[in-house]
């Protein structure tokens, strides 16, 4: 069987879903229905996280509870952190996290439980540890002992505390909220289709979010926003902006942090971020790297703006998170804390009405080659 090739799979549907919708041209983005400027607004990041796997905005009841119960499994096991010890200092902190949470599900297995408690369990572990596995990989790295969580702490500012040793200002650790819900889901996207093919397997649920987690690890998907920051150091002032755009547009080399294959507009993300950069930067200190990028933004839109490339989401978000203390080489973890709630709604709804992924190819190879024997091979 053959049929169209496309690159990519780009405009294939591969899934039906209710979750997230996006509108390039307009710059839309709306989870569950709800536009993300409301959300950013007037939610929190457990809030939507509620919202994406249950379909519905939560009662404050249900909210109390959800928020207890992710609260009360913050804390990993010893030998989590016995195995996160073991790790080497110079190890990728992406590759250190999937290998925690692949870990997890040697001690989480389906027991004698029902598998819809199994999956609420299982959605709860994965939201409240994985910050902490993070954020003790990093102290780990570093030759401390991992800080414990704070249960006085909101999920956001408990991972800045966990991760930095500092209680944040509360209107930091609200920015840092806002970021986490910007990022928590964005449709089909490489390491949401990897997460649905795994899942399509029946895979445990830490199996499919380990495989979405190794596709993210990749500089294509989710180490941009750090790309960002060395491009802006790359550039060191204001001034060296337009020679160096225009030495790369000339090169035709990518220029980080612009573009998207869905929006041709400015990512509505972007928007929000660059509103939370600015606030971030009035409040504790302003950055140049702040005034480049603005700078990098204004010289983007009159070189590219007619082709409809425009900032994305990780244009800004670096520097928001450098300026909360955030190591560059975290900021791919800081994307799984976020986005595991987009993977576990894709999980949830892909059970639903689950068939496993098999798609087909386009064979480009021969046919009928004759078998040579090994003593009359010889290639020039």
């Amino acid at each position: 069987m053959s049929g169209e090739y496309v690159p990519g799979l780009e405009g294939v549907p591969a899934t039906r879903s209710n979750i997230s919708f996006v509108d390039g041209k307009a710059g839309v983005l709306e989870y569950r229905g709800i536009p993300i400027d409301q959300l950013a607004e007037s939610s929190t990041f457990l809030e939507t996280a509620f919202l994406l796997i249950f379909d519905h905005l939560p009662t404050k009841d249900e909210l109390l509870s959800f928020e207890a119960e992710i609260l009360g499994h913050r804390r990993v096991k010893y030998r989590i952190r016995d195995m996160i010890k073991s790790f080497p200092e110079s190890g990728r902190p992406m590759v250190a996290l999937q290998s925690c949470i692949a870990a997890l599900g040697l001690f989480y297995p389906l027991q004698n439980e029902s598998k819809e408690k199994y999956a609420y369990d299982s959605t709860i572990r994965l939201l409240a540890k994985m910050p902490t596995m993070v954020a003790t990989f990093h102290q780990m790295r570093l030759g401390n002992d991992p800080i414990p969580p704070r249960d006085d702490l909101g999920h956001a500012a408990n991972f800045l505390y966990m991760l930095t040793g500092n209680e944040p200002d509360p209107r930091a650790a609200r920015i840092f909220d806002v970021c986490l819900m910007l990022h928590a889901e964005h449709t089909v996207n490489a390491s949401t289709f990897s997460a649905l093919v795994t899942a399509s397997t029946l895979a445990d649920p830490y199996t499919v979010i380990t495989s979405a987690a190794g596709t993210l690890s990749g500089p294509l998907h989710g180490g941009a926003n750090e790309e960002v920051i060395r491009m802006l150091k790359a550039i060191g002032t204001i001034e060296r902006v337009r020679p160096y755009l225009e030495e790369r547009l000339a090169r035709k080399e990518k220029i980080m942090g612009v573009g998207h294959r869905v929006y041709k507009v400015k990512d509505p993300r972007a928007t929000i971020l660059q509103n939370l950069a600015q606030e971030l930067f009035d409040r504790f200190g302003h950055s140049r790297l702040y005034d480049i990028a603005v700078e990098v933004e204004r010289v983007c839109d009159e070189l590219l703006g007619q082709k409809g490339i425009y900032p994305n989401v990780d244009f800004y978000s670096g520097l928001v998170y450098e300026k909360l203390g955030i190591p560059a080489d975290m900021f791919t973890p800081v994307f799984a804390i976020s986005r595991v709630a987009g993977w576990l709604a894709h999980w949830h709804e892909q059970l639903a009405d689950n068939r496993i992924f098999r798609p087909t190819q386009v064979y480009t190879g021969s046919h009928n080659v004759e078998f040579t024997p090994l003593s009359l091979r010889s290639y020039a």
